[in-house]
């Protein structure tokens, strides 16, 4: 299958509105998964310099809430819904991406650079990176390696250090480097969205789909309750603030400054988690599996309420889920900070199974992000039975 055919069979990744919006152009609109997905992964966001990824979400988010906006630490935040007399639920998936940063320029015209989140530095050797200035500046250069040749011992299958991260822009000199590369400049691992085998449709790879990923399934989630109450969000029991946060690679900084601001009463918050591959294997509770559906997170930190609720929406609603049992925080994820902010909030953690996360070669289905929206959407419809306010 051709990504054309990819991109327009029905039932997988065209998802079309089937019904008219009011007061709309009427136009009927589709959204299209993997186009939507693309969009978001291949515009570069680094953890601390996350601009054009956030400007990208921006434009998309304003479909739905058309007054969105980038808050003063730089997240995407937009409000659906104008009556607050209604308990408001967050939805947040951060936006940024693991990468590098320019730390230093030696005389020969090499970059130094050093990581920006927790990248895996065992595939970083011989990667071919695009270095990101400003006025949308963009440089190419790989990742200096040592040809096996050289290497002996213990050496050889080290994985690069951290402080030992060397590009090759091609600069004959320090000051030919300088004239198109600033200190302090990011850089992300190229990667594009790709369908990873003819067989497999909606199985796909990609750098930065954590998390991107969860951006898209809050993006989806809104299609669909556009779509259910014909564009009318006073229609749906809650009030809703999404957020496409920033730094959470960085320790969850965006997510909990959204959190403080918006005061929530309750957060469900999308994320990747890890799912079985050659080397892992799959665990129930612990590792989920592609193509089975959002991973359930339950945690002492998150709030068992919200947790049943996901799952019995899944069930009635016979949408696939995964449970994904931790012992104590979730781990670093979103969660954790937004939960504790200003007088604490209800929260909750949908992860999409994700292989090879931290690389370039990030693999997810495009199934479990769609049914990721889709819990999320019939979960905002039920409203809020069950005592969770």
């Amino acid at each position: 299958m051709n990504e054309q055919n990819l991109r327009s069979e029905a039932g997988s990744l065209v998802t079309p509105f089937g019904d008219l919006i009011s007061g709309g152009s009427g136009e009927v609109k589709a959204f299209v998964l993997f186009d939507t997905l693309k969009g978001l992964v291949e515009a570069p966001g680094v953890a601390g310099n996350e601009n054009t990824a956030a400007a990208a979400a921006l434009e998309m988010l304003r479909e739905y809430a058309p007054d969105a906006a980038l808050d003063r630490h730089g997240s995407v935040v937009g409000i659906i819904g104008d009556d607050e007399n209604k308990p408001l639920l967050l939805l947040d998936a951060h936006i940024d991406q693991i990468g590098l940063i320019i730390t230093h320029i030696n005389e020969q015209g090499f970059l130094k650079a050093e990581p920006c989140g927790g990248i895996d530095r065992r595939v970083l050797a011989g990667q071919r990176v695009s270095i990101h200035g400003g006025e949308c500046r963009k440089e190419a250069a790989t990742v200096c390696t040592l040809p096996p040749h050289v290497l002996s011992g213990k050496n050889a299958d080290k994985a690069m250090k951290a402080d030992s991260i060397w590009l090759d822009a091609g600069f004959a000199n320090k000051d030919a480097a300088l004239e198109s590369v600033a200190l302090g400049d990011f850089a992300t691992i190229d990667g594009e969205l790709t369908q990873l085998t003819r067989l497999c449709d909606k199985t796909v790879t990609s750098s930065a789909l954590d998390d991107r990923a969860g951006v898209c399934a809050i993006l989806y989630a809104l299609h669909l309750l556009e779509r259910s109450t014909k564009g009318d969000f006073n229609q749906l029991p809650w009030r809703i603030a999404v957020s496409f946060s920033v730094q959470e690679e960085l320790g969850c900084r965006g997510a909990g400054v959204v959190a403080y601001n918006t005061e929530p009463d309750c957060a469900i918050i999308v994320d990747v988690s890890f799912a079985a591959s050659g080397n892992l294997a799959a665990r129930e509770g612990k590792v989920g599996e592609l193509g089975k559906g959002a991973m359930l997170g339950y945690a002492p930190a998150l709030n068992r309420t919200m947790f049943e609720m996901l799952k019995n929406t899944a069930i009635d609603c016979n949408l696939p889920y995964q449970s994904e049992i931790m012992n104590g925080d979730t781990g670093g994820t979103n969660a954790d900070t937004v939960s504790v902010a200003k007088g604490g909030v209800k929260t909750a953690l949908v992860s999409i199974p994700l292989r090879y996360m931290h690389t370039p070669v990030e693999v997810a289905d495009l199934g479990d992000i769609e049914s990721a929206g889709m819990l999320i959407a019939r979960f905002i419809e039920g409203g809020i039975e069950g005592g969770v306010i």
